[in-house]
């Protein structure tokens, strides 16, 4: 069978059925594992699909470098993101130091966190004011102010947090995808999220579903690095590709 005509069955496969893996796409073609992967990575280069493990999905991704302001963000899947907190909130056990990203999911938190002797850090001042109110111990980083997010940011930021060794975050995002990984528009959070991720036992991204096939300017984790909790998924393809939690 000539290349063209393989690459063209591949997106026909991909365009009916959403995702293929080696195997079938193997089967189909009558090739060879080593042909169908050169097949898929010359696919991918030209942006007509995404490779992931085993198989490929669709590229079928959006790009967005809008960044809402906190009030807006607010009115946004309340119903999701207050699910999505009360699980995360349920995650935190004792003894933990705790890093809680600014947002509007991570702050919804706050409300359900446990009592218990439970550290915190987080960079939005919002946050710390409500972790203190409820009797918690709490550090703010110093650092910049970007009053859209109402974050702490700036080099200052990332130099003081990587002294730090945190047991959990939970980190908030503009957009998942596939080929991009997690992302946020603004290079400055994306310096303090990645610092915080790399200096924790375990990370946790809360995104609602509306942020799954979302790119955003600046990538500041893959995939396998975190553990993602949302309410839903809409595409299947995500699962063999990152450890997600459903919680509605």
């Amino acid at each position: 069978m000539l290349t063209e005509e393989r690459h063209r069955i591949i997106l026909e496969e991909l365009n009916n059925r959403q995702s293929v893996t080696l195997g079938e796409l193997c089967g189909r073609l009558g090739a060879s594992e080593s042909t169908v992967r050169r097949d898929l990575n010359l696919l991918a280069e030209r942006g007509m699909l995404v490779k992931v493990h085993g198989g490929a999905v669709p590229r079928n991704e959006r790009f967005s470098n809008v960044e809402q302001d906190i009030e807006e963000k607010s009115r946004l899947c309340n119903e999701e993101k207050t699910a999505i907190a009360r699980y995360a909130a349920s995650l935190i056990e004792e003894g933990d130091f705790v890093f809680i990203d600014a947002g509007t999911t991570t702050e919804k938190m706050i409300d359900f966190i446990p009592d218990l002797n439970v550290t915190f850090v987080t960079n939005a001042f919002v946050n710390a004011k409500k972790l203190a109110q409820r009797g918690f111990k709490v550090f703010l980083p110093a650092g910049e102010i970007k009053l859209i997010t109402e974050a702490i940011v700036g080099a200052e930021c990332v130099s003081n947090l990587q002294n730090y060794n945190f047991t959990k975050c939970f980190i908030g995002a503009n957009g998942i995808s596939l080929s991009a990984g997690i992302s946020t528009p603004d290079r400055n959070e994306a310096s303090i999220k990645s610092v915080v991720i790399a200096h924790s036992r375990t990370a946790y991204v809360l995104s609602d579903h509306s942020k799954f096939d979302q790119i955003a300017s600046v990538t500041f984790a893959r995939l396998s690095q975190v553990q993602i909790i949302t309410d839903r998924i809409g595409d299947r393809k995500y699962l063999t590709a990152a450890s997600i939690r459903e919680v509605m």
